[in-house]
């Protein structure tokens, strides 16, 4: 891995390269998870001296990833997080908030519900829903 490159990995590969920058002495800087297009790009950020890795997950948002707090235990607090503000499920977790790491007035505020997670906005976009297909009336002046 290059200086300050950012590697994309799929999910059932993170835990593999997290484990390789371990055992190369890379420290765990951050994890962040930020919006991207229709899913959530989360970022890993590892250092060692003044070298800097990154490794990239792009997933959707019912996706489902693999804790890495037993790998480097800090990671824990941002996993937390990424799960309460975006809703990413994080499994085997060593410390589980199950939501309530924050308290937040919005669940999951940074989540963008798709599709797929409501029903009831989909059939507005269904293509025999008649309110879909009507167009909108202007206003006569």
């Amino acid at each position: 891995m290059i200086d300050g490159e950012i590697m994309q990995v799929d999910p059932d590969s993170l835990v593999t390269e997290v484990l390789q920058l371990k055992h190369r002495d890379y420290r765990l800087i951050q994890i962040c998870a930020a919006n991207a297009g229709e899913g959530i790009d989360i970022t890993y950020s590892f250092g060692k001296g003044y070298k800097m890795a990154g490794l990239r997950l792009s997933i959707l948002p019912d996706d489902e990833i693999v804790s890495i707090s037993d790998i480097y235990a800090p990671a824990w607090l941002y996993e937390n997080e990424m799960h309460d503000l975006f809703g990413v499920k994080v499994k085997m977790m060593s410390t589980d908030y199950h939501g309530t790491l924050y308290r937040l007035k919005n669940k999951t505020p940074y989540r963008k519900e798709t599709a797929a997670s409501q029903p009831e906005k989909a059939g507005a976009q269904r293509p025999g829903n008649a309110a879909a297909q009507q167009p909108e009336k202007q206003e006569e002046k």
